[in-house]
């Protein structure tokens, strides 16, 4: 095998890495795709086979030893996205029906108008004030 073949199998082997990368999305193969280009270089540069498969190994472990950990640091302080009724608790609405402790009421939140309860019982809310969503059970919002 000649010093072009050599380059070229690498590029191929990277090539072929990254299939997997893309059908499983594994970032493994991500990084072992970027070692076999790393041994293509060093095979364009006129590095024997075994300077070829250290390259890669060395590029292909340091990456995953280096990046995995990075990511996966990164994953977990990715702050959560509320989305639904999740969404919707611990915000402000304004009463447009009253809401008393024996009744409830309703309640304009995010626009919309939805059915309400106090969470304190004895407690009455008047139209026109300004409530926080604590809860939502099923259609009803929970307000204090």
């Amino acid at each position: 095998m000649n010093d072009i073949d050599a380059w070229v199998w690498w590029l191929v082997a990277a090539a072929g890495l990254g299939i997997p990368l893309v059908v499983t999305a594994m970032p493994e193969f991500g990084m072992l795709a970027v070692g076999a280009i790393a041994a293509a270089v060093a095979s364009g540069f006129g590095a024997d086979l075994v300077v070829q498969v250290l390259v890669f190994i060395i590029v292909s472990v340091a990456l995953i030893a280096v990046v995995r950990p990075v990511a996966a640091r990164h994953r977990a302080q990715r702050p959560q996205l509320a989305t639904g009724v999740d969404a919707l608790k611990g915000r402000q609405a304004v009463v447009v029906e009253r809401i008393d402790g024996s009744e409830g009421g309703r309640i304009k939140l995010a626009g919309e108008i939805w059915s309400a309860r106090a969470l304190d019982t004895a407690r009455a809310y008047e139209a026109g004030e300004e409530v926080d969503v604590v809860d939502i059970e099923g259609a009803t919002a929970i307000i204090m």
